[in-house]
């Protein structure tokens, strides 16, 4: 009889890991609000729980005798496997409490300070009024501790601006917590490495981009074209967090941001990336990105490991719609239909976009043959895949 794996959602960022676990031969059921998600299609059972509740998903788990339990690409799902690891006593997960160091920007920032891990020092608020009697060094980036995909986020230029920016981002968050922190000129980038008794064995990089949300990455491009000169030192800060927290096997990633000789750590999560990550990180690596998660947050013990550096020109594209509107069809011009490698499109089945800087109508991922192809193609990505609408049926922005 299959064992039964849990998976914290099914969007389209976890049908790798859905596709991993059920070749693995995990019986995989989803959960999570939405049951029109595209990923849930792939699995074999779905039960409708909003899993950013950690009880409401332990008392699924506890009813389904789940064996194992599996992260979505979301840190609600990072901490609710965590939480519900913890009173099941699965394997696979790090404490509730390590991963709330972790995924809560306030409690990492307090640990980054302690241990001296490179990121921007951050004063943590649960209040306007404490927020607002303190000197800041403008600009500054408002943040909520706990939520991801740029949501809250506001970078601050002037003191008139800031009551505004942390109102909207103590609304948001759930916790009702805020971090204020410098903000720092430099390009996004990603690093995502494999741990192994606490020591990095793998690890991937890219550059990140943003488009009408300059908080949500839309695109990336691998890899990273500061890969050579900060890699060693990524490592040093991931290894001292790993040791520091007893961190189990598994995924760490980061996302940093470098100007010149200089990089800051931005966050660090213990789950999946999403809009298919895993995708390109196995062609690079050679290895299944995917699986090695699922192995890992199953609990499996002596993973083996290629030693394995990354190679190739890899990227993924989120599409999105330039303007509210009704989707008639996307386009893709000639110079990249041949680039494009995988995809997951799901815009015929909710074609009218109301909130063009956050909905997303597929994912694609993509080869290049050079890194001036691939950056020549990244600069121009938004002419090369196209999305038309419908102009007789506007949609009010």
């Amino acid at each position: 009889m299959k064992k039964t794996l849990l998976l914290l959602n099914g969007g389209h960022s976890e049908i790798p890991l859905i596709r991993s676990a059920r070749k693995l031969g995990y019986h995989v059921v989803t959960t999570g609000n939405n049951p029109g998600l595209i990923g849930h299609s792939y699995a074999d059972e779905y039960h409708q729980a909003d899993f950013s509740d950690k009880n409401a998903i332990l008392s699924l788990a506890s009813r389904l005798s789940i064996d194992k339990i599996c992260a979505c690409a979301n840190d609600f799902g990072a901490l609710t496997a965590a939480y519900v690891a913890e009173k099941l006593g699965l394997p696979g997960h790090d404490s509730y409490d390590v991963a709330l160091t972790l995924h809560h920007k306030d409690l990492f920032k307090r640990l980054a300070r302690d241990i001296n891990i490179n990121t921007p020092t951050a004063q943590s608020f649960d209040s306007i009024s404490k927020a607002m009697t303190r000197h800041y060094d403008y600009p500054v980036m408002v943040k909520p501790v706990d939520l991801t995909g740029g949501k809250g986020i506001t970078r601050v230029d002037h003191p008139s601006a800031l009551e505004g920016a942390v109102n909207d981002a103590l609304s948001l968050s759930p916790a009702r917590r805020i971090v204020i922190e410098p903000y720092f000129e430099g390009t996004l980038h990603s690093f995502s490495s494999f741990i192994v008794n606490g020591t990095v064995q793998l690890y991937f990089s890219d550059n990140e981009y943003t488009l009408s949300n300059p908080y949500l990455v839309s695109t990336s491009a691998a890899p990273a074209l500061n890969a050579d000169q900060f890699s060693s030192e990524i490592i040093t800060e991931i290894e001292k967090i790993a040791a520091c927290l007893n961190l189990v096997d598994g995924i760490v990633h980061a996302q940093y941001l470098a100007n010149n000789d200089s990089f800051t750590l931005l966050e660090i999560t213990r789950r999946c990336s999403g809009d298919l990550h895993p995708v390109p990180v196995s062609y690079a690596l050679g290895v299944d990105w995917a699986e090695l998660i699922v192995r890992a947050e199953t609990g499996e013990e002596g993973i083996q490991l290629p030693s394995q550096r990354q190679s190739g020109f890899f990227g993924r594209h989120c599409i999105s719609a330039p303007v509210n509107g009704i989707v008639a069809g996307i386009q893709f011009d000639q110079e990249i239909a041949s680039n494009v490698i995988d995809a997951v499109m799901w815009w015929e089945s909710s074609p009218v976009i109301t909130d063009y800087r956050n909905q997303r109508l597929g994912v694609v991922v993509l080869r290049y043959e050079s890194m001036g192809e691939m950056l020549e193609k990244t600069r121009n990505i938004e002419h090369l895949i196209r999305v038309q609408l419908d102009v007789d049926y506007p949609v009010a922005a």
